[in-house]
């Protein structure tokens, strides 16, 4: 099926990818059959892009079988958590082992923010060797980085002067844009981005806030919005900003109220209407 999601170039790898991009956490606490039908519902969709991590519980093993006999209709990501040369590379052999391929499309250092964590990537004998020697043997085609909190995207700009990444991926909703220091980081962030070809994937569209002492409603570690016309919204708000790539959710339950916002989109909430959002459903920042 031909997806009602528009595509475009996923930075400078020659990729045309959905907007929306499967975020794959969503699959690795569900049963194979679930994450089955989870693959065919983004099948149906025409998502051709999926992204996921050696720490998304069992993601990776339940991608495999889909792996083994439709790889060549995803363009596929994944991460390394690790920050040595030794165990990075362990962890992206077994990634590839667990997803059943030969190679991934992506390679992302995930959640590279930690300063110390950071210093011990790019030093000598760091995690940036083994995706560099992961790329010369064929592994992986690109490398990406990762990261969530306020410093992210300060720190993704850094790490765009130590390597010539490919992409980046990190937290972009309304509530994060009131933050001015974080918003301010985010637009340099971008516009170096597009002006090097780096493909920018953003998290978190529909955040509701920290659950704080709730109990979890959710295959997820923040509050979601669930309700369609708020899910609509909010997704709106993210698409409605020119090139860059969105993640769907972590729960398989509200994927489908992703997908239909943003196979609806048209055109970007205005602040009024982001705002009665905000009043309606409380929304608080994730990161703060």
């Amino acid at each position: 099926m031909t997806s009602m999601i528009p595509v475009q170039p996923f930075g400078r790898t020659g990729h045309e990818s959905t907007r929306l991009l499967f975020g794959a956490a969503a699959i690795g606490n569900v049963s194979q059959e679930e994450a089955d039908q989870t693959m065919e519902l983004i099948r149906a969709h025409g998502i051709n892009h999926i992204d996921t991590a050696a720490s998304y519980g069992d993601a990776e093993l339940r991608l495999g079988p889909w792996m083994e006999s439709h790889r060549d209709e995803f363009f596929l990501a994944t991460k390394t958590g690790e920050r040595t040369r030794a165990l990075a590379f362990e962890e992206i052999e077994r990634s590839l082992e667990r997803l059943r391929t030969d190679h991934v499309d992506l390679i992302q250092l995930h959640n590279l923010v930690d300063p110390e964590e950071w210093e011990t990537a790019f030093a000598g004998g760091g995690a940036i060797e083994a995706v560099i020697e992961a790329q010369a043997q064929g592994l992986v085609r690109y490398i990406g980085v990762t990261g969530h909190g306020v410093t992210v995207a300060r720190q993704h700009l850094r790490s765009l002067e130590q390597y010539p990444f490919d992409s980046v991926l990190l937290p972009y909703n309304f509530s994060m844009s009131r933050n001015a220091g974080y918003i301010a980081d985010f637009e340099e962030l971008v516009a170096v981005c597009a002006e090097r070809g780096v493909a920018v994937q953003t998290i978190k569209a529909i955040t509701r806030g920290p659950w704080g002492d709730r109990q979890p409603t959710a295959n997820t570690w923040y509050e979601p919005l669930t309700d369609q016309d708020a899910i609509d919204t909010a997704i709106g708000w993210v698409l409605g900003r020119d090139g860059i790539f969105l993640n769907t959710v972590g729960d398989i339950r509200i994927l489908p109220k992703v997908l239909d916002a943003a196979e609806g989109f048209t055109q970007r909430p205005n602040d009024g209407q982001m705002r009665k959002l905000e009043a309606a459903f409380g929304l608080e920042p994730l990161f703060v």
